[in-house]
């Protein structure tokens, strides 16, 4: 998962002021209730999806008979078979699949080591960044330079960061109830950029895992170089307990660190976004469901972004089962090269302006599947007011957060610039960056029941976008 941060005041509060107004309420009080009983259809689509659901089963199918899908791998091309023939099976009637431009790059081996006071190396657990430079198989040693704040940096000079390597010990903060709050706040600190670390004469970067988890998993993140760089170094990241450990031994003494590192990339090829629909009974507008269908080189990515792409099918599959007749196409698109570049959702954006298709929403599954709690809505103020309307139905499902309008999914962000609807699936994230990119993301960490619930809201969100819009 990675998330765009869009710098906007929040509306809610503002929305629901305004819908007390007779002017709006009015339109909103026609549409609800004139051809359906919203409160009877939501529950025929939760019974459908919770008794008959099979997305849960299609997550075991992807992540243990498949496992991990990196770009640019026969993991991905087996995922994209799959996806072609759940689709078909899930009742979609068009389905085909989109060449994409994908980066090749071989994470190869990897170590890190520190020197003992023995003089002996120590072995840490590491993940080079995705996309990182290497070391061409070669060591690279050098001192290592504790820092944890962006200032601290700022105020050192070139001769004092030159040949360093540079380790950055900034935890997520545990206070922040929600923890994509917590992450969103660390993730922009300029400390995680290789280029800007290079740009004094560093040698290497380390940083904390992006973690709200005490273990010492390292969790993956992608390294981004600015076109200008004359010299790209190669980044890594540590679990939390090695974090801590190794800020303690720097402050008693200092420390030496050994990088090998054979990551590469090799180029370009093509993948494939997968596409399937319903078309729609009434027009070609379309109502957009997606999920990234790729994961990291080292792990299933059943979090991330299994369960979002299974839930997609299962929302196709409950519409076709249920007979609902859809006013508008209803399309699937799972996305190739989320993790380490957005090629899959680049290629299609250029599809939708180049082909002028009318989109009208735009819903991406890429948090986990965890408990459903609301939708994001990045939207007009008078689409989120309409949407504001519909709580009441959502609230026996345990969704009642409507008010996020800052954060939306990479994979559909690229679709904001053609004034498109957007919104994901918000979830309780207490757990999800305990996995999120790392070889603990497993199929046992997903619960069934809570997958499923995720696919009802999400037909039912869809469901009231195509009789309504």
């Amino acid at each position: 998962m990675k998330k765009i941060f869009i710098v906007i005041l929040p509306l809610f509060l503002s929305g629901f002021l305004f819908s007390q107004k007779k002017p709006q309420k009015k339109p909103a009080k026609k549409s609800i209730g004139a051809k359906f009983n919203y409160t009877d259809e939501f529950k025929k689509i939760s019974n459908e999806i919770l008794i008959n659901g099979i997305a849960y089963e299609n997550l075991e199918e992807l992540t243990k008979g498949i496992g991990p899908r990196f770009s640019a791998t026969p993991g991905y091309d087996k995922a994209t078979e799959w996806a072609e023939k759940k689709l078909k099976e899930a009742g979609a009637e068009n389905i085909w699949k989109q060449e994409a431009s994908v980066p090749i790059w071989v994470r190869g081996k990897e170590s890190f080591q520190i020197k003992t006071s023995t003089g002996d190396w120590k072995n840490i657990r590491m993940l080079s960044f995705g996309n990182s430079e290497g070391t061409g198989g070669k060591d690279l040693v050098a001192d290592i330079l504790l820092l944890k704040d962006f200032s601290e940096f700022n105020s050192l000079t070139s001769a004092q960061v030159k040949d360093k390597i540079i380790f950055v010990n900034l935890p997520i903060d545990q206070k922040i109830v929600n923890t994509l709050d917590s992450y969103l706040s660390t993730i922009k600190s300029k400390l995680f950029s290789p280029s800007i670390i290079a740009k004094k004469g560093a040698k290497g970067l380390i940083i904390r895992s992006l973690s709200t988890a005490s273990d010492d998993i390292p969790h993956a993140k992608k390294a981004y170089y600015e076109p200008e760089d004359k010299i790209k170094i190669p980044a890594l990241t540590i679990g939390a307990k090695s974090a801590d450990e190794l800020e303690k031994l720097l402050k008693k003494q200092p420390v030496k660190a050994k990088l090998n590192i054979s990551a590469e990339t090799k180029g370009e090829t093509k993948n494939y976004n997968v596409i399937g629909e319903i078309p729609g009974k009434k027009d070609n507008k379309v109502i957009l469901l997606g999920a990234q269908l790729d994961s990291w080189d080292f792990t299933e990515g059943a979090h991330d972004d299994g369960s979002g792409v299974v839930q997609c099918i299962e929302v196709l599959r409950a519409f076709k089962t249920l007979g609902i007749n859809n006013n508008h196409t209803i399309r699937v698109v799972l996305f190739a090269n989320s993790e380490n570049g957005g090629g899959g959702s680049n290629t299609y954006a250029d599809y939708v302006k180049k082909k002028e298709e009318k989109h009208i929403f735009a819903l991406e599954s890429d948090s986990g599947g965890y408990s459903p709690r609301g939708f994001s809505l990045q939207m007009p103020p008078q689409r989120r007011r309409q949407i504001f309307e519909w709580e009441k139905y959502f609230l026996p499902y345990g969704v009642y957060n409507f008010d996020r309008t800052d954060v939306i999914p990479q994979d559909i962000s690229p679709l904001m610039k053609l004034d498109i609807p957007l919104s994901e699936l918000v979830v309780d994230t207490q757990r999800y960056f305990d996995y999120n990119h790392t070889v603990e993301d497993t199929f046992d960490k997903v619960n069934r029941r809570e997958l499923l619930l995720g696919a009802v809201v999400m037909t039912q969100m869809i469901f009231m976008i195509d009789k309504n819009w």
